[in-house]
């Protein structure tokens, strides 16, 4: 079965990754005006994932960026499974607290952002070995290089 929204997210990653972070951003919000911050836990983790990703006021971004966790902490593995059957939860956080400690580092509290970057580190086990794990290792240790 099709999930509409997930296929509209796409979409709007889509635009993102084309050039378009203002029509990113648009379709972003707009989606989130339909599911709002009472829809379904995995279509708020994943657009407040993105729509982080298309801001250009860190203040905003760190918003979306705790919704993001927000959801992902309402977030259920058979949820997420319905979606892909190799999902679970447990491997959203090392990205999110990655995003958040890169949203903290931004806006100039270090102490945050190191916490955040603890966090994401204390739960890499989550993450298996691929291509995807590697770049959020390497992502973690360019926001350690980062803070000093």
């Amino acid at each position: 079965m099709t999930d509409d929204v997930m296929v509209a997210i796409d979409a709007g990653l889509r635009q993102h990754i084309g050039g378009d972070r203002a029509g990113a951003y648009a379709t972003f919000t707009a989606l989130w005006a339909s599911i709002g911050d009472d829809g379904d836990p995995l279509h708020r983790v994943a657009l407040a994932h993105h729509l982080a990703d298309v801001c250009d006021d860190p203040a905003e971004e760190l918003e979306w960026d705790l919704r993001a966790l927000a959801a992902a902490d309402s977030l259920t593995d058979s949820r997420a499974q319905e979606h892909h059957s190799s999902l679970a939860v447990r491997g959203f956080y090392p990205s999110l607290h990655l995003n958040l400690g890169e949203d903290y580092r931004k806006l100039g509290d270090l102490a945050a952002a190191r916490e955040q970057l603890a966090l994401a580190r204390a739960r890499l086990d989550a993450l298996g070995d691929d291509d995807y794990a590697a770049g959020i290792r390497l992502a973690l240790d360019g926001l350690a290089d980062r803070l000093g």
